[in-house]
């Protein structure tokens, strides 16, 4: 059966809340976004949510590995494993928003997988060596750790959180292949787009040697609910523009697609204004029309979302994050998009 899960920011007072309603409305898990700059603090959000749920899985999504140590993004999902009984995932990716606002690119792929490594060694209970570089020995110790480890995790007590990295361009894809639990696909709802995703992976994870039938895979997928398509559009076209920048995030289209949509992924990433990032009403939202945003996204009545997702879970995904209405769209607008997937199309879904 595939997990449907919800998403939510770190909005103090607001994030428990969040997840004690997608739990009752039937999503197996919400994410929380780690962007410092932006929202709140993600692992106590995630924390918080734990306390007022009772099965709802919780995971960043996504954090970075720029604005914390290895040993301090495993410990705080660690922590959140525990506060929630074993509900806990680690969603990471290359970095955006968080590192935008510190002034800092995506972080190169080389040490986005050498990241992972060491995460996946901390949550495995393993000894991680040192980076190169130290200066313990200048404090003259008696006796020094000679590698990190996190000692206070009690090994057996809870199962190994996975880390599920957010990927778009092949690079990406083939280091989380290589390293990761899951894979959620961050390449639009287009099932030419989302084939040719796990088709790399799959393939990456042969070529090292790994069980291609070991990964996990997901994708972000946006969803918003409404009789009318462009209305639909609206409502949800500040999440749509940032999801289709993912795919030319450097000027470079990478994935499937069309000469028309090789221009939209273009014009997007040159307009992209990151101080109106995700919003409705952003000139970057302005640059995609109505086609593009059509298969890009999955916009319309209940009937026609619920027969776009079953085309994805049909390729082989058992994840799938659903991105509703966008920030700065109208509150009534969004909440009755939100109801109607919840009751039109969630409980459909989740016997696929």
């Amino acid at each position: 059966m595939v997990q449907v899960w919800t998403n939510g920011v770190g909005i103090p007072g607001a994030a428990a809340r969040r997840a004690a309603d997608a739990e009752a409305a039937g999503f197996d898990g919400m994410t929380v976004v780690d962007s410092q700059n932006l929202s709140g603090d993600p692992y106590v959000a995630l924390a918080l949510a734990a306390k007022q749920t009772e099965h709802l899985l919780l995971g960043t999504g996504v954090t970075n590995p720029y604005t914390r140590h290895p040993a301090v993004t495993a410990s705080s999902i660690a922590t959140v494993q525990g506060e929630s009984g074993g509900r806990a995932v680690l969603g990471i990716g290359r970095g955006d928003s968080a590192l935008a606002h510190l002034g800092r690119a995506p972080v190169p792929v080389g040490k986005f997988e050498d990241y992972l490594r060491r995460v996946q060694g901390y949550l495995r209970g393993e000894d991680v060596e040192f980076e190169p570089g130290g200066d313990l020995d200048r404090l003259g110790l008696a006796n020094q750790p000679t590698a990190s480890r996190l000692a206070w995790v009690r090994p057996g007590k809870y199962p190994k959180v996975p880390v599920d990295v957010a990927a778009t361009g092949p690079k990406v894809i083939a280091a989380a292949a290589r390293q990761a639990d899951q894979v959620t696909f961050a390449v639009g709802a287009d099932p030419e787009r989302v084939k040719w995703g796990i088709e790399t992976a799959r393939a990456a994870r042969a070529a090292a040697g790994l069980d291609p039938d070991g990964l996990v895979f997901g994708a972000y997928v946006n969803v918003v609910v409404h009789d009318d398509p462009e209305e639909a559009q609206r409502i949800g076209e500040g999440g749509i523009s940032l999801f289709t920048r993912f795919s030319a995030m450097h000027g470079s289209v990478v994935g499937p697609a069309s000469g028309e949509e090789d221009r939209v992924f273009r014009e997007v990433h040159d307009a992209y204004d990151m101080t109106s990032h995700s919003r409705v009403g952003s000139q970057q939202a302005e640059r995609i029309p109505g086609e593009f945003a059509g298969r890009f996204a999955i916009l319309g009545r209940a009937s026609y979302c619920l027969e776009r997702l079953g085309e994805l879970v049909e390729l082989g995904l058992r994840r799938l994050v659903v991105v509703g209405p966008s920030a700065g769209a109208s509150p009534g607008d969004a909440r009755a998009a939100d109801e109607a997937f919840a009751t039109e199309v969630l409980p459909a879904l989740r016997k696929l």
